[in-house]
């Protein structure tokens, strides 16, 4: 009997938690995981009680032509990174592992080449999370040491989107 691996376990839930999300563009799942319990989970959509961009049938996003990776403001959507952040007691994630996957709208294939934003990398950081771990495909990821963002500080580099 062949046994998923133990990341792609907790990725494969990642996954399903995308399947919540409400973004037209790009659905996001994420989990907490700290000593191999899930502290929390997220995914991407308009703050509670707002209507959400599946709802109102159109992304601003997208009207105003605005790249993927910039002007997050003009966004309705928590990211799904805060939305688990938010859900979690900050104790309980120092050390943790964050782990992500984005899906696609359309067709829920997998979306390779994703990582968080600035402003999540900056709320992963103040949690206390040590790693983000983010699906390329069904048996490979990505691993990011969220130290490693802490000491090549994006915010300085000028450059915007990912």
């Amino acid at each position: 009997m062949d046994r998923v691996s133990k990341v792609n376990y907790y990725l494969d839930i990642a996954e399903t938690v995308s399947e919540r999300s409400t973004c037209l563009r790009r659905r996001f799942g994420a989990i907490i995981v700290k000593n191999d319990v899930i502290v929390s989970t997220g995914y991407n959509g308009a703050p509670r009680g707002r209507l959400n961009c599946n709802d109102l049938k159109y992304c601003a996003r997208d009207k105003m032509g605005i790249p993927r990776g910039e002007r997050y403001e003009m966004c309705r959507s928590v990211h799904a990174e805060a939305n688990a952040i938010i859900a979690a007691e900050r104790d309980r994630m120092i050390g943790s592992t964050l782990y992500m996957c984005c899906t696609d709208p359309k067709d829920g294939a997998i979306m390779p080449n994703t990582c968080s934003c600035m402003m999540c990398k900056r709320m992963v950081i103040n949690a206390g999370i040590e790693s983000v771990v983010v699906r390329e495909d069904k048996e490979n990821f990505t691993v990011y040491n969220v130290s490693d963002w802490i000491e090549n500080d994006d915010s300085l580099s000028g450059k915007f989107g990912y």
